[in-house]
């Protein structure tokens, strides 16, 4: 039997010498050192990272609450002097109203006597012949019309400028309230964010949450937009109070101006009466003189014309005589004193009728003169009459004025059912 070597069978892979195997395990071991020098030196800058996140987050996430709360805490004292300001201007929204309606019940209560002195003037416009005067009464009359009609304007103009004060508190009240539920609505906001954290269900990813919304504005444009609005509101609300006071003020001086010039009115009647009265007296008294000296007039125009009568037959009988002895005969007719005489008796005759005739005549001139006169002192005496009726009706009229006959009364519908005295016919609710 042959003695044969025993065979190895390899890996046909290469094989390392020792020398390399020790060269891999030194590089393997410095590999392991490294990574994980590299992963502890890793582990360490995560944690100071993590850490440093937190801290700032918690930072940011606090100085921001900080300023979130000193945003509702601005908004809600913004908020509350809107507020104040918002209930200013309601109650001088009020006040000024009441004003207004002040002025307006003024206003309709000048219509009172703006009828009643239209009527003064119309009746005493229907005055007759020389009564129809400008007098003192006429002047102070149309005075009172017009501060009548003056009046009217003012407080037509007063209340033009309250109604169009009251729409620009309106429109501040508007901004108001507007700028109110804009301030409620960004507290609600705003104290919603505070309640805010990352356990609340609606917290996720948002679309661009760092853009600039549209329509937005800076801190200080809201800041002035405050202020400019706080400013206008007081603005506003001084112009209001100082339109209440000119309302007031204009209705005092109205009324006292009007109140004045009536009485004025009133006494400038009241005189002219009496002075109508004076002269209506003292035209009766010349009436009555002057019917007794047409009286006596016409007795002497009577006496007259029987001495006119008895002068005529005297000059009959006169004429007769010398025209009977014209009819003597012979030597006998002739011219003696006794034909002297009874001439001279027919001229003197004769005169006298002459100058009867002419003193009858101008007694009856003077007659016809003094009724003449008599029936002009007639007519205007009743002219005076009519005149002094005429004032104590215009005196009588304005007594509406001081009891306020139709003053009191609330409308033109409660005038006319007090004129025509329904009363009773009207169903009581």
């Amino acid at each position: 039997m042959s003695n044969k070597a025993a065979v190895t069978f390899e890996k046909p892979l290469q094989h390392l010498s020792l020398a390399d195997w020790h060269s891999r395990l030194t590089q393997l071991k410095n590999v392991a050192y490294t990574q994980r020098s590299d992963a502890f030196e890793l582990r360490h800058s995560a944690r100071n990272l993590r850490n440093e996140t937190r801290i700032e987050t918690h930072w940011d996430t606090y100085h921001n609450n900080d300023r979130l709360s000193d945003r509702v805490a601005e908004l809600d004292r913004w908020r509350e002097k809107m507020r104040i300001m918002l209930k200013r201007v309601l109650d001088e929204i009020q006040a000024l109203k009441e004003e207004k309606s002040n002025t307006e019940r003024d206003l309709d209560g000048h219509i009172t006597p703006l009828t009643v002195v239209t009527e003064c003037i119309g009746m005493r416009d229907g005055r007759l012949g020389s009564e129809l005067t400008y007098d003192e009464g006429d002047t102070e009359l149309k005075n009172e019309l017009c501060i009548v009609e003056n009046n009217q304007r003012l407080l037509r103009d007063q209340n033009q400028a309250a109604w169009e004060q009251l729409n620009r508190l309106q429109e501040v009240k508007f901004k108001l309230e507007l700028d109110l539920t804009d301030k409620d609505e960004a507290q609600a906001i705003d104290s919603h964010q505070l309640q805010v954290d990352q356990h609340c269900g609606d917290v996720s990813f948002k679309t661009d949450p760092t853009r600039v919304p549209r329509d937005s504005c800076t801190y200080g444009n809201w800041l002035e937009y405050c202020e400019e609005l706080v400013a206008l509101t007081e603005s506003t609300l001084a112009d209001s109070f100082s339109i209440r006071e000119s309302l007031f003020a204009t209705r005092e001086k109205a009324r006292n101006i009007l109140r004045a010039q009536q009485d004025r009115t009133a006494h400038t009647l009241r005189k002219r009466i009496f002075e109508t009265q004076r002269a209506r007296n003292e035209l009766e008294y010349q009436l009555g003189k002057m019917k007794e000296e047409m009286a006596k007039c016409l007795q002497e125009i009577e006496t007259l014309e029987r001495a006119h009568d008895q002068k005529t037959e005297a000059l009959k009988v006169v004429e007769t005589r010398l025209e009977n002895r014209a009819q003597r005969s012979g030597m006998e007719l002739c011219i003696d004193e006794s034909y002297h005489g009874l001439c001279e008796e027919v001229q003197k005759l004769r005169d006298t009728i002459k100058t009867l005739r002419a003193k009858i005549d101008a007694t009856k001139t003077t007659y016809n003169a003094l009724r003449d006169h008599a029936n002009k002192i007639d007519q205007d005496l009743q002219n005076k009459q009519h005149s002094l009726m005429t004032d104590i009706r215009a005196l009588d009229l304005r007594g509406r004025l001081k009891t306020g006959e139709f003053g009191g009364l609330a409308t033109q519908t409660d005038r006319n059912i007090h004129l025509s005295r329904v009363q009773d016919e009207i169903p009581k609710t």
